[in-house]
């Protein structure tokens, strides 16, 4: 006869750890979920690169490209997140968004990480409306504000 009481040991989306009744050492689980959901929730990474940085900062998240080497290694992707003195990685889930505080824009996790480029400003064309391409300007600068476009 089947186990009527199997429980998953972490959370389907992003693998926080879950508690038992009569666990040793809950702590160390309670510590583990806290560190992932400090680094999750509202989420900004630094930027994006292949190498971790020799001096990280506690608190400190960044996505690893791919090809990412030394601790960052076989992490492609993934959210790796400064907590104690170690890195925690994160597989990004269909959805997630970060703000990179390299670019100033908002990624998006669908499938791959996702950043929209800027168009470039209205020029050209044989008849210029001047307040028309200020309008477009004016837009194109606001969605750089709000993060959807980066800033330089």
């Amino acid at each position: 006869m089947p186990d009527p009481f199997i429980f998953d040991t972490t959370s389907p989306r992003f693998a926080l750890p879950m508690l038992f009744s009569g666990q040793a050492q809950k702590e160390l689980w309670v510590n583990e979920a806290h560190a992932l959901t400090d680094a999750l929730l509202h989420c900004l990474v630094e930027g994006e690169q292949t190498d971790p940085p020799t001096t990280p900062v506690e608190g400190e998240n960044w996505i690893a490209a791919t090809g990412a080497t030394g601790d960052w290694a076989g992490h492609d992707g993934e959210i790796a997140c400064r907590q104690g003195g170690n890195w925690l990685f994160v597989a990004p889930q269909d959805g997630l968004r970060v703000l990179d505080r390299s670019t100033g824009q908002e990624r998006l996790f669908l499938g791959g990480w996702n950043i929209p480029g800027a168009p470039a400003d209205p020029s050209g064309g044989s008849t210029i409306d001047i307040e028309a391409r200020a309008v477009l300007s004016n837009l194109i600068a606001a969605l750089r504000v709000s993060g959807v476009f980066p800033t330089v």
